[in-house]
């Protein structure tokens, strides 16, 4: 098999298995760079973002360090499943957030008044999106959080090889060599350009 064939191979094969993280970070980045559009489409249904399902007493001791372990027993305490985060609010609130895809979820620890709140957050496509978007890392314990970490690495793997898979194509059709010049440089020079003003 000839070196030129494998290549446009994989470069179709790519491109097709690709095709749904393209268009997820595609339609994603459009929601980041207008957040005051969608927040304003949401807010003229007048419906409120949060809501609370659970208010109970809760009294542990708050580290001065680490929050984490804090956090594993709030989310164990309220049997809530998803990755985590736990930041301290104030000197008298400590916030666990829980999120998955289509859920999200807040924890409120009041040192002061020792009561916990819990209030889940009514679905939203736009935050749906752009969670996707930003999520990654290999800091949470459960195992599907792992494997999304994992697969995002081989999906950035993906398109630096379908870049260069591409690239190979373009300089073996002397035919579109010029327009291929044009478009490379033309990408490389608006992007050098931001990077330099922004």
């Amino acid at each position: 098999m000839k070196f030129s064939y494998f290549n446009r191979r994989l470069h179709l094969y790519l491109a097709l298995s690709l095709a749904p993280w393209f268009v997820m970070y595609g339609i994603s980045s459009y929601v980041f760079n207008h957040p005051a559009y969608f927040e304003a489409m949401d807010k003229a249904k007048g419906l409120p973002l949060w809501t609370t399902v659970l208010e109970r007493d809760f009294d542990v001791p708050v580290p001065d360090g680490d929050l984490a372990p804090l956090g594993a027993r709030i989310v164990q305490e309220t049997g809530l499943q998803g990755a985590y985060g736990t930041y301290r609010q104030g000197p008298n609130q400590v916030n666990v957030y829980v999120y998955t895809f289509l859920n999200s979820t807040q924890i409120k620890y009041f040192l002061d008044r020792k009561r916990l709140v819990v209030e889940n957050r009514r679905f939203r496509f736009d935050q749906f999106l752009t969670g996707m978007h930003a999520k990654g890392g290999f800091e949470q314990p459960r195992i599907q959080d792992w494997l999304w970490g994992a697969v995002v690495d081989l999906v950035c793997l993906g398109f630096l090889a379908w870049i260069f898979t591409g690239l190979y194509m373009w300089w073996k059709l002397p035919a579109t060599r010029n327009w291929g010049w044009l478009a490379l440089l033309g990408g490389l020079a608006s992007f050098g350009w931001f990077l330099l003003k922004l």
